[in-house]
């Protein structure tokens, strides 16, 4: 519903988080606001109120009664009549009185407000529209309500009997939550829904979200709703790290999936800028959402099936391989082949499933079982027959049966045969049952079975390949990635920040071509052998000592922004790149004339370019080298952005953008490259040298971690392109590359905070380091697990877990650092100093963890969780309290309100550290365990103090 042209409400207006949300989902009372000249609307909210049998107190205020009883609606004619208060209000008037109700309902106490309406009647001219939102969005503010919409179709919850919506048909209950920015794109999912028996526990829609933003509700129903799975349906943005954060989270618990990100031009009609050196920004989405572990569906048709296979298999899900089986070859072949297109697994039956299908008649000797054709004269008994043995077949993950109807084997009849035979089957079953005649039968039988179904064979397919991309970005939350080799230092980051603030102060926007390869080489990256000239006889007298030809280039202001438009050609039909570039200069005179041609060139093409010098380099040109093109661009919403492909002349011929958010970690690289052309081209080339392609990828991947890495470090970055970067056998070497900053930004994703580690002197003098954890620290925990006893494992996690599994490794190393900390003691045997003096990062993981803190904050960073564990052998040293402080200082510094922890009533040592720390301590007697709190800010507001006494513990 919202239109595209509305401007977005700030990202830096704070976020409330789940402060109030409740009342949208379980009102004790509501009061509905209509007005004299109501078209309508409130009267039909009204009758899907009292049609859902809300159970609170219901107030109606200028709202005409509609074709259902209202005799239990208490009637108003002025909102100062109503003395109780009121937990939510709906107002369906236009929106140009909008703020005047707004500041009148907040005066008299309601803290949550749906407000529906857009339109205005006439009463606000359109150009108005920004400004009403902006007064709506400071007066929630300034009040503390909590505002969904407006333009919104309303929030239905039933198992709460609640219909706050206009929609045609209230939601059947379930556990499918729909949280979307579009209210029709809500209404036509519920219909879909209610047509399949797919029930939903929330349909809720914000709108045009003044106050309450995606972020919020997704983690309000992530973590305090009964929802299984979250259909969320993305517009736009405005704070991409909380909502990575709350998505990533949400993912953790709840199957998600994820519509909208155009890949039009719609981005510009929302306000947002184009994203330099990316075609469209919903490639940026995507890698947003695979980060989070969710994916992302297009097509109104894929997001129903989708929805059929996530609703009705989910979590059932076991692997790729699918099994094909119909009562005709063509339309197997064709699911068979929509599979095997979209990077499927055709699953292969064993002998003894191929035995048993020849002995029950269903097979013949020596024909194919991929995919398995009945043939045309099958009747119901064998589907029934065909899907039991398959289903017990180890080798298949699961089975889509396919059926034409014939007069041997009847549309309903064949469906209750294979009902029957997939009954408490433990692998999942897609049916495509093709033909209209009877679908909505079959479709309602297959949807009380709780049977994926669906209208085409490639349809069918389609959605179950949804699970496998699923699944894949699901693994991404659970990488242990190997250790990448780099390390940056306080050193280094001043190095590269002092060239970028001496350009700075000089009145410029970038850095010299000279300069942007001197930050490379501070940060290991190799470039190409350069010499600088500013004129053309020092550029002959280079010439004179070189050996072979030379490239040369005007380096000038303009040629030294990153990813600078290169579509369009000059009126002498030269590329842009080509005004400034000459290559195979083999002579000193050559070379003269080269660079008074290019000074004229610059001259006369940017005429406004300040031309700084012409840099000399020797042609490299390799049989078997690749080009690259690499580097960091920035985005409006999503912050820096690595991208990586095909570089050179086929940059923008071929649009090889492969983008992912840093901050990148050795598998996530891997998987970035694996998407690109460029890997596609090195497994052709290096076929048959399986060694050389893993050395080669092994070194892209350090460098798109290095890349990632001055994300971090340098904040005013805006951009850096290095293309070509050229692959060779043994080198990557940066040939061309140019690099702008700006105003500092944050990462969607927060990096690595390299700033909380510090170096410590342990009582026995031995100097350790105390840092957060990483996602490479599997290995490093899982060592210091098998070095705990038992004892000290069940004080940790309450019972016996004598091995972490491979998740269990992820889930403690891989942190966000957003609501997650973790800090590790680490100690090497012989410590190595930085330029600081202080004890620098192995490379190897060759260190000892000695203990390590946990905590774990909730989304409105109210209160924090601890845990901490210290290795027997160096127990009552010190160690703990030292973890213990540090943790408190970081989450006292974050703004937390209060830390709690759950301490085995046994666990004296842990008891008396937190006494001396502070913490209250209350036993638990039902659970034996005890509760320790203790206060780090005070609350500053009510509703803080409340969450705080009514929060567990």
């Amino acid at each position: 519903m919202a239109s595209p042209s509305r401007p977005l409400i700030s990202a830096s207006r704070p976020s409330l988080g789940t402060r109030f949300l409740r009342r949208f989902f379980s009102p004790a009372s509501l009061l509905l606001v209509g007005s004299t000249n109501d078209d309508g609307l409130a009267s039909v909210v009204l009758d899907n109120l009292l049609e859902g049998g809300f159970p609170g107190i219901l107030y109606a205020l200028d709202v005409r009664p509609g074709r259902v009883d209202a005799s239990g609606v208490t009637m108003l004619t002025e909102l100062a009549a109503v003395s109780d208060e009121i937990e939510l209000a709906v107002a369906c008037v236009p929106i140009g009185r909008t703020p005047a109700l707004l500041e009148a309902l907040g005066h008299h106490g309601v803290r949550a407000v749906i407000l529906l309406r857009d339109d205005d009647a006439g009463d606000v001219e359109r150009s108005d529209l920004a400004g009403v939102r902006e007064r709506l969005s400071e007066i929630a503010l300034r009040l503390g309500i909590r505002v969904i919409g407006p333009d919104c179709l309303g929030v239905a919850v039933p198992e709460a009997r609640l219909n706050a919506t206009f929609a045609a048909e209230a939601p059947l209950r379930g556990r499918l939550a729909y949280l979307g920015q579009s209210g029709m794109l809500g209404a036509a999912i519920n219909a879909w829904s209610r047509g399949r028996g797919i029930g939903l526990s929330h349909l809720i829609t914000l709108g045009d979200s003044v106050d309450v933003r995606l972020s919020d509700m997704l983690d309000f129903v992530s973590q305090r709703t009964r929802a299984q799975a979250i259909l969320l349906h993305i517009e736009r943005i405005t704070d991409a790290r909380h909502f990575v954060t709350a998505l990533r989270e949400a993912s953790k618990r709840r199957l998600v999936l994820a519509i909208g990100g155009s890949r039009s031009s719609v981005s510009e009609r929302l306000g947002v800028a184009p994203t330099p050196g990316i075609p469209h920004r919903a490639m940026i989405l995507d890698a947003a959402l695979r980060r989070a572990g969710t994916v992302r569906i297009e097509a109104l048709d894929d997001i129903y099936d989708s929805l059929e296979v996530l609703t009705r298999i989910g979590r059932g899900y076991r692997g790729p391989r699918l099994m094909i089986v119909g009562n005709g070859l063509a339309p197997s072949l064709l699911a068979a082949d929509a599979l095997v297109l979209g990077g499927g697994v055709m699953a292969e039956p064993s002998e003894l499933t191929q035995r048993a299908l020849i002995e029950a008649g269903l097979l013949a000797e020596g024909w194919p079982t991929v995919p398995l054709d009945l043939g045309g004269a099958a009747r119901p008994e064998a589907f029934a027959t065909a899907t039991r043995l398959l289903l017990a077949d180890p080798g298949v993950d699961a089975l889509l049966v396919l059926h034409a109807p014939t007069r041997l084997a009847g549309s309903v009849e064949s469906a209750e045969a294979l009902i029957e035979a997939a009954a408490g089957a433990s692998r999942p079953v897609l049916a495509a049952w093709m033909g209209h005649d009877d679908a909505e039968e079959i479709q309602q039988r297959f949807a009380r079975a709780n049977l994926a179904s669906f209208s085409t064979p490639e349809r069918a397919v389609r959605a179950f390949l949804r699970l496998e991309a699923h699944r894949q970005a699901q693994a991404q939350l659970w990488e242990t990635p190997a250790l990448a080799g780099f390390a940056t230092s306080s050193s280094l980051r001043a190095r590269a920040q002092a060239l970028i603030e001496r350009a700075r102060t000089r009145g410029r926007e970038s850095l010299t071509h000279e300069e942007t390869g001197q930050v490379l080489n501070a940060y290991g990256i190799g470039i190409a052998q350069s010499e600088y000239v500013q004129s053309a006889q020092e550029g002959m007298e280079v010439a004179r000592r070189a050996f072979g030809a030379l490239a040369v280039k005007a380096v000038h202001a303009e040629h030294c922004l990153p990813f600078r438009e290169r579509d369009h050609l000059d009126t002498r039909g030269l590329a842009p790149q080509h005004l400034s570039l000459i290559q195979d200069v083999a002579t000193p005179q050559a070379m003269f004339d080269a660079i008074e041609r290019l000074r004229e060139r610059v001259a006369e093409c940017h005429p406004a370019s300040e031309l700084y010098s012409f840099c000399l380099q020797p042609m490299r040109r390799g049989r078997r080298s690749l080009s690259i093109c690499t580097g960091i661009t920035q985005d409006a919403v999503f912050g820096p952005v690595i991208v990586f492909g095909l570089g050179g002349y086929r940059t923008d011929v071929l649009r090889d953008r492969q983008v992912a958010l840093p901050p990148l970690n050795m598998a996530l690289a891997a998987q970035l490259i694996e998407r690109s052309q460029v890997y596609q081209l090195m497994v052709e080339r290096l076929e048959g040298r399986q060694g050389r392609l893993e050395e080669s990828i092994q070194r892209l991947c350090r460098l798109l971690v290095t890349l990632s890495q001055m994300c971090a470090d340098l904040p005013n970055m805006r951009g850096l392109e290095i293309n070509p970067l050229v692959l060779e056998q043994d080198e990557l070497v940066a040939i061309d590359y140019a690099l702008d900053f700006g105003e500092p930004v944050r990462q969607a994703i927060r990096p690595y905070p390299e700033g909380l580690r510090e170096t410590l002197a342990l009582e026995d003098g031995n100097r350790v380091v105390l840092r957060p954890v990483r996602a490479e620290d599997a290995a490093l925990i899982e060592r210091f697990h098998a070095r705990l006893s038992p004892q000290s494992i069940r004080f940790r996690y309450f019972q016996h877990k004598a091995v972490l599994s491979r998740k269990e490794l992820a889930q403690l190393a891989a942190i966000d650092y957003d609501r997650e900390m973790a800090f590790v003691l680490e100690r090497h045997e012989q410590p190595r100093l930085d330029d600081d003096q202080e004890v620098s990062q192995a490379e190897d993981g060759s260190g000892e963890m000695l203990g390590v803190v946990r905590l774990n904050t909730d989304s409105d960073n109210l209160r924090t969780e601890f845990s901490v564990i210290v290795r027997d052998d160096l127990q009552r040293g010190g160690i703990g309290r030292r973890l213990m402080e540090k943790a408190i200082d970081y989450a006292r510094d974050t703004g937390v309100l209060e830390m709690h922890g759950r301490v085995m009533a046994d666990n004296m040592a842990m008891r008396g550290l937190l006494e001396r720390l502070g913490f209250s301590l209350r036993l638990d007697m039902e659970e034996q365990v005890i509760i320790a709190r203790l206060s780090l800010n005070p609350p500053e507001d009510a509703w803080q103090r409340l969450r705080l006494e009514t929060s567990p513990g």
